[in-house]
């Protein structure tokens, strides 16, 4: 289980899917990084009393889309004289971030913070705060904004000023598989291939009467995807389609996206991206992760359990973290289940079934659900306005609370029933309401972390999965608000 530990300086392998280094989980026993939190809180808050278009703008994301102004944070300036304070409290040099001359970047490498840039003679401190929506034209729309946007459409950073007031700067950036801070034209010939490869992804082929042709067709669209605009790039245009994906499949989702639009801010405050997939193609999305930059984090055994295990996931340079489900028997406790295929089951689990009866997270279903990081309460009695229930929270630390909406009902293919039916791996009154009913699909999850934590909790997963199992009655784990 992935749980709170103290601070270490061990960090992530480099791409541990290649590599034969042996599983260690105490890698990523991610620590509460609260001193940090409340340093960077603290610059927030001197930075809300010096800014009123600022200091209006996180009332409205907590009144009108049950967002915290801190998880749009991509960065703060502050002074160099803040280094020593900042290092002590587990910040470090970001090597991988390119920036202004004279300016040093720094991050927490082991939690899920803001970075901070060092800039000497500013006259506030922190003198810039930069909150990062998804698209920074959206948020240019939306707050009827005057100012030129540096960066030229879809380019790797794009950056405008939002509001100056006392000395402090309000700016929101645009990030396009880009950890850096300096803007740059696009070559010759890239702008066409990234809208290329976008039509490419958007238009991609979902419904297979073999998934497996799915998976080679699909490999072959991302080895041209990569041939054309490069390996992070095709990332972050793969994502970007699989959330529209998933956002035209659940009601819920397409609330909370309105109105995180009403204020021009899109998905920019993802946590991470949950597939399903079944054992036999398990591997195969492991796979395509592979191809698009990902590295491998915590790993979880819950066969035993509840019958499932999980592989997570990320790619640094895009800012994706990925959470994928997959059946496990309870003698399946070794395995590294993300590199070998596993064998046919005899029975299935509750992530075997939602694939049998929707498909899979890749292809046909498109994703379980998208975590986002929100206030929590807030999000749940925003919501309940709307008509959408939430689920009682699988996991309530103070470092950690997470839940689902209820979830959407989906049709099913009959031709995927009647499989599963002669299969023996579901019965005929399982059949009959499914039928007739349908069955869970996907949901929006709730997040909200403190302390900067990164990790999850693999017996509150366990508990949502029992929970969400379609052979359950679903309503009965709905809270009431």
């Amino acid at each position: 289980m992935t749980s709170p530990a103290t601070e270490t300086t061990i960090g992530l392998a480099k791409n541990p899917l290649r590599d034969s280094t042996p599983y260690d989980p105490s890698r990523f026993d991610w620590p509460l990084a609260y001193d940090a939190e409340k340093l960077l809180n603290e610059h927030i808050g001197r930075f809300l009393t010096l800014n009123s278009f600022a200091k209006r703008l996180a009332e409205r994301m907590r009144d009108e889309t049950g967002t915290d102004f801190f998880e749009w944070v991509d960065h703060l300036v502050l002074s160099p004289a803040d280094e020593q304070t900042l290092r002590a409290v587990g910040f470090s040099s970001d090597e991988e971030a390119e920036a202004a001359k004279g300016d040093v970047v720094l991050h927490h490498p082991r939690a899920t913070l803001p970075r901070v840039v060092l800039r000497a003679g500013q006259k506030q401190n922190p003198s810039v705060i930069a909150l990062r929506p998804e698209f920074v034209t959206d948020f240019a729309a939306r707050h009827n904004l005057a100012g030129e946007i540096e960066g030229a459409p879809l380019t790797r950073f794009r950056r405008t000023t939002v509001a100056e007031e006392n000395g402090t700067t309000l700016e929101a950036v645009e990030r396009r598989a880009y950890r850096g801070f300096v803007p740059a034209p696009h070559k010759a010939g890239e702008l066409e291939a990234i809208l290329k490869v976008k039509e490419m992804w958007k238009t991609r082929r979902r419904f297979f009467a073999n998934d497996a042709e799915g998976f080679v067709l699909a490999n072959r669209l991302l080895d041209q995807s990569i041939s054309l605009v490069g390996r992070d790039q095709t990332c972050q245009i793969y994502f970007e389609e699989e959330r529209a994906y998933w956002e035209l499949r659940n009601r819920a989702a397409r609330v909370q996206k309105f109105r995180q639009d009403q204020l021009g801010l899109g998905w920019g405050n993802h946590d991470h991206h949950t597939f399903r997939a079944s054992r036999q193609h398990f591997v195969d999305l492991m796979e395509i992760l592979l191809k698009l930059g990902f590295e491998k984090r915590e790993r979880y055994y819950a066969g035993a359990e509840a019958g499932w295990g999980a592989q997570i996931s990320e790619q640094a340079i895009v800012g994706i973290t990925v959470f994928a489900d997959v059946d496990l028997m309870p003698d399946e406790t070794q395995i590294d289940f993300a590199s070998h295929r596993l064998p046919a089951a005899p029975k299935l689990g509750t992530v075997g079934l939602w694939c049998g009866l929707h498909g899979e997270s890749f292809l046909s279903a498109g994703m379980h659900h998208l975590e986002a990081r929100f206030d929590y309460h807030l999000l749940r009695d925003q919501l309940q306005e709307h008509g959408i229930k939430t689920m009682n929270p699988f996991s309530n630390f103070e470092f950690l609370r997470q839940a689902f909406t209820e979830g959407e009902r989906w049709k099913v293919a009959r031709d995927r029933a009647e499989h599963l039916l002669s299969a023996k791996l579901i019965t005929q009154e399982q059949f009959d309401k499914f039928m007739n009913e349908g069955a869970l699909g996907s949901h929006l999850e709730n997040l909200q972390r403190h302390g900067g934590f990164k990790g999850f909790n693999q017996k509150s997963v366990s508990v949502v999965i029992s929970a969400t199992d379609p052979r359950r009655n679903h309503f009965e784990h709905a809270a009431t608000h």
